[in-house]
């Protein structure tokens, strides 16, 4: 039987939720992401000459442009390929394969333009890349129209030949009729793909049909992050990737994909909801009660990884017989196995002893009262250690990272600054590739009677204590604003807080930095909240 692939398209289907604005951070973390699940293709979007540059959107005016955005990643075993509607980008815009970060490019047109797109396909192929021709609406193709298609495509003979079901319409007959005619008549090297949409809620079940066809010729299953895309959106890569790899054999990494979802997908389904919920599918992917992931999930504690590991620790019919008190169990058992920073604090230890230390939060004052920052750094010379930000003002030795989220905003910059810092990260981040450079506990940093348990500001000062350090400076840990004020440097960092809310949490940090100063004395070199 033939090889089947599975195709990621969610930073080029996806696009239609948000015009292409993913962010530049969140195109790179997508893209590491899908290359660390093993997925076979990756698309990184549209090229559309239309549309000029924009380093934070995935709809691209030519093959220099993925260059800006993509070059330098590490694809590993993926493909990476690009889409083109057939018309928006002239061949002059397309550099050869050789120079190109590109290794594919999908055609898309509809079957009156089929003629003209295959001849295009063909000129794309003579630059050296996998061309693959998409078939809009294949629902609309009588079977004179497939057949001269497949003419066609034989002719140019493209790396595959897919069925893109745009409207949601088909079922499974629809696609077993199509299937069989381009399997018994196309050339034996081109590819049979099918790419499907959920408006009818047949996405997923059409990929188990298609992945089910008996082939000797290579398969092509699309999918998209949490089924991300155009109106009802797509067949959730999750879902296909676990069919794959319980019935097929393959070795796809779905807790990767699902740390995608929960750091780069879900802002935007919140403002433009599409498709099926998250904590159902983790809820179905472990067999068990859903209240166990809402639990899990309203914690705030873990990442999407951690929750999958405790979430397969149910046992028996406690599975779907929620028991809250055995939850809880088997939780405070999974923070205190989580990992062993023995090493880590004693190389830190080493690196911070008699030093001064300055600790840099992400407050707006630290653009505001920058020269107070400059005058401590000119006489001190201390060590410095920024919170889930890297400042553009002052040269970090350290970034102390305790959010997954924070994690996928800094992306971009820790791959392009990874050598100017040291990255100190709690043990609930999960790395896309490899480790960072030291991992501490995060159990062991938690205030369990706390209302935020994980406070950042909190934890790097129990780091401190640790380490052994005696005294620190403090700049940029402003407190809560609330009611939509600003409280970071950078916009996208912003939490929505009420002013209560924002009360309470200032009068918490207050409260522990009073029981915190009998082992550390603290120096706010700018105003804060927490100070008054």
């Amino acid at each position: 039987m033939g090889e089947i692939k599975l195709l990621d398209c969610t930073l080029r289907d996806g696009g239609y939720v948000n015009d292409w604005k993913f962010g530049h951070n969140n195109l790179v973390s997508v893209f590491e992401r899908m290359v660390d699940a093993n997925i076979d293709i990756i698309e990184i979007g549209f090229l559309d000459d239309r549309r000029p540059f924009d380093i934070n959107r995935s709809i691209m005016p030519d093959t220099d442009s993925v260059e800006k955005i993509y070059g330098g990643l590490d694809r590993k075993q993926a493909m990476v390929v690009g889409m083109i509607d057939y018309g928006t980008c002239k061949l002059e815009n397309i550099k050869p394969c050789s120079e190109s970060f590109l290794d594919g490019i999908r055609v898309i047109f509809k079957k009156h333009l089929r003629k003209d797109a295959l001849a295009y396909c063909a000129e794309i192929k003579k630059l050296g890349y996998k061309v693959f021709a998409q078939l809009v609406s294949v629902t609309t193709y009588e079977d004179d129209e497939m057949m001269d298609l497949i003419r066609l495509a034989n002719e140019v003979k493209p790396y595959a030949v897919s069925m893109v079901d745009t409207y949601g319409l088909m079922h499974q007959e629809n696609l077993k009729h199509y299937f069989d005619l381009l399997n018994e008549h196309l050339a034996p090297e081109i590819g049979i793909g099918y790419h499907g949409h959920n408006n009818f809620q047949m996405g997923y079940a059409n990929c188990i049909e298609m992945a089910s066809q008996k082939t000797d010729r290579e398969m092509l299953v699309d999918g998209s992050i949490y089924g991300m895309g155009k109106s009802a959106g797509n067949a959730p890569i999750e879902l296909v990737a676990m069919h794959l790899n319980d019935c097929f054999g393959k070795d796809y990494h779905i807790s990767q994909i699902l740390e995608a979802i929960d750091a780069n997908i879900m802002d935007f389904y919140k403002p433009a909801t599409w498709g099926y919920n998250m904590f159902f599918f983790i809820a179905a992917l472990n067999n068990c009660h859903p209240n166990y992931v809402s639990d899990l999930m309203n914690k705030r504690t873990l990442s999407v990884k951690a929750i999958n590991q405790i979430l397969g620790k149910l046992e028996g019919d406690k599975k779907l017989l929620y028991d809250k008190n055995y939850l809880e169990n088997l939780y405070l058992e999974y923070q205190n196995v989580d990992v062993d920073d023995t090493a880590d604090m004693a190389e830190l230890t080493k690196a911070f002893a008699g030093r001064n230390v300055l600790l840099l939060g992400p407050g707006m004052n630290v653009e505001k009262q920058k020269a107070r920052i400059e005058s401590y750094v000119k006489e001190n010379d201390p060590i410095i250690v920024s919170i889930n930000f890297v400042s553009e003002l002052f040269k970090p030795d350290y970034i102390f990272l305790s959010n997954a989220k924070r994690y996928v905003q800094l992306a971009t910059e820790l791959l392009q600054k990874g050598d100017e810092f040291k990255v100190i990260a709690t043990s609930n981040v999960t790395k896309t590739s490899g480790k960072f450079d030291y991992t501490l506990k995060y159990a062991t940093l938690l205030d369990e009677d706390a209302e935020i348990i994980d406070n950042s500001f909190i934890m790097l000062l129990k780091v401190m204590i640790r380490l052994g350090v005696k005294k620190v400076a403090l700049g940029g840990f402003d407190g809560y604003m609330g009611d939509r004020r600003k409280n970071y440097v950078n916009p996208n960092m912003e939490y929505k807080f009420s002013k209560k809310q924002a009360e309470s949490l200032n009068e918490y940090v207050c409260t522990v930095l009073k029981t915190l100063s009998d082992e550390l004395e603290m120096e706010f070199i700018t105003d804060s909240l927490y100070a008054e």
